[in-house]
């Protein structure tokens, strides 16, 4: 087993490294040219429309909204890898790995724009079903690689990885690192069946009851769990508040200092914070896409600016409130990795208490991340085949592996699933670049509207020559229209 380990980190490394890293940071560099940094200049823009209200749909339903499908994604963006990612990060390249974490969000969040704008013009309708009302959407990379490039083949593959991924491994990891964090709190004692049996069950009632319950979930759990993890760093930070800007000349010097290029430290720190940045807010990766497709907007481009602003709430607020309760604490980055590694610098400073909040943190962060999974993988069974069995096997499968997770360890199966999102990546990322060119009309056409003092509503005349198949922007909308003054 150790073999068969050590062979998958020596694959991943190598992929990741020389060919996947490139290309992530390649495109982002263009999307953020090409669009003039929309990312920054539209970041207020991004506040308004998560406050649209929900849309009414086909059948007279409240569909899900901007905010809803933005924490559909958070859901999945934020888990674990938030606390033992930059955990590990740290550890393996020093603080200076947060400044590039840093420096990937601002990046990538202009690839989450360009993939989540796509996804909402290629969503498709459900069909009334089990667990899925009519009126509903879905779509994602598998959707616009087969309506927007004509190649349902590359949405085939994109769309088993993706399943394969999310929906079984990286659940399987997170109910294994909630099983971990309970025994550690409340002792051996707790079987690892048990604990996997509740969130079986737990699970299964959320994703029996469909994309709605699936958001409805997401928009409780997610600002709780935010909230509480936030407020738990603050007491941190505060109480090592003199720490603070020997923290940031750290960061900032081990990204750039001489000592760690001499000594080989500044490949680490960029590898592992540009690494740990993508498996973290999931830029470019082509997941998100699944959970923006969802939402009823009047607009294409406003998913787009909402998902954006989900990299930032991922990284530079979770994931650097992670690295300023580490580096604040200054613990002792050699004896410990991953979780511990925050867990030893809370306890260090609020007491042994904080252990079990963060154990409460952990769950709902898990949890919430077992919801976005689920979902993701849904979508793109429903791609795959409409088979009335696939969709309730699916869900059976995804509660199998869940309690699978639970029992034992899964470090192949963690490594494993690092080179089939590596893989995810490399599909989507191929798919968006020439999609791009879309975006950007989508972008002309919402910031004129915008300068005419409307809320911007789309429809396909409005731009003409879009490829491929558009389900869901017919001309019906455009009566909508009205000024932003009046809403």
């Amino acid at each position: 087993m150790d073999s068969l380990n050590s062979f998958i980190l020596d694959v991943n490394d190598v992929f990741w490294a020389y060919y996947l890293i490139p290309l992530v940071v390649g495109a982002a560099l263009f999307f953020t040219f090409r669009s003039r940094a929309v990312q920054i200049r539209l970041l207020p823009e991004m506040f308004r429309v998560l406050r649209d209200k929900a849309q009414t749909g086909p059948d007279g339903s409240k569909q899900v909204s901007s905010f809803k499908a933005f924490t559909i994604s958070a859901a999945a963006r934020v888990g674990t890898g938030n606390i033992a990612g930059v955990a590990t990060a740290i550890t393996a390249g020093g603080a200076g790995a947060v400044f590039w974490m840093w420096v990937m969000a601002l990046l990538g969040a202009a690839s989450a724009f360009v993939e989540s704008s796509l996804a909402q013009l290629y969503k498709v309708r459900n069909k009334k079903e089990s667990g899925n009302a009519a009126g509903t959407y879905r779509g994602g990379p598998a959707y616009y690689m087969q309506h927007g490039l004509g190649k349902r083949w590359a949405g085939l593959v994109f769309a088993v990885v993706i399943t394969l991924t999310f929906g079984f491994v990286f659940n399987a990891v997170q109910s294994n690192t909630i099983a971990s964090v309970t025994r550690g709190s409340l002792g051996d004692g707790i079987p690892e069946a048990g604990i996997g049996l509740v969130l079986v069950l737990l699970l299964g009632a959320v994703v029996f009851g469909g994309v709605r319950r699936v958001a409805a979930v997401s928009s409780v759990v997610v600002p709780v769990m935010a909230v509480l993890y936030l407020v738990l760093g603050a007491a941190v930070v505060v109480l090592n508040i003199g720490d603070v800007p020997r923290v940031l000349a750290d960061i900032v010097g081990g990204a750039f200092g001489v000592r760690e290029v001499a000594g080989g430290a500044l490949g680490a720190a960029i590898q592992q914070g540009v690494r740990r940045g993508m498996f973290s807010n999931e830029a470019g990766l082509g997941s998100a896409p699944n959970a923006a497709a969802t939402a009823e907007v009047t607009h294409p481009v406003k998913q787009g600016l909402v998902q954006t602003l989900g990299v930032f709430f991922d990284t530079l607020l979770i994931c650097s409130m992670t690295a300023f309760i580490i580096l604040t604490s200054n613990p002792s980055l050699s004896e410990r990795a991953g979780a511990d590694l925050t867990q030893s610098a809370l306890t260090g400073t609020l007491g042994g208490w904080a252990g079990h909040v963060l154990t409460v943190v952990v769950f709902l962060l898990a949890f919430s991340t077992l919801i976005g999974n689920y979902y993701y993988g849904e979508s793109n069974i429903q791609f795959m085949t409409g088979k009335r069995w696939a969709l309730p096997s699916y869900r059976v499968l995804v509660l199998v592996a869940v309690f699978a997770g639970a029992l034992g360890s899964v470090d192949v199966v963690w490594n494993l699933a690092d080179v089939f999102m590596g893989g995810m990546a490399l599909v989507n990322l191929l798919a968006i670049l020439p999609l791009s060119a879309i975006a950007w009309k989508l972008l002309d056409d919402y910031l004129a509207q915008r300068r005419d003092g409307l809320d911007p509503v789309f429809t396909r005349e409005r731009v003409p020559g879009l490829p491929g198949r558009i389900e869901c922007w017919e001309g019906e909308r455009a009566s909508s229209s009205e000024p932003v003054a009046e809403r």
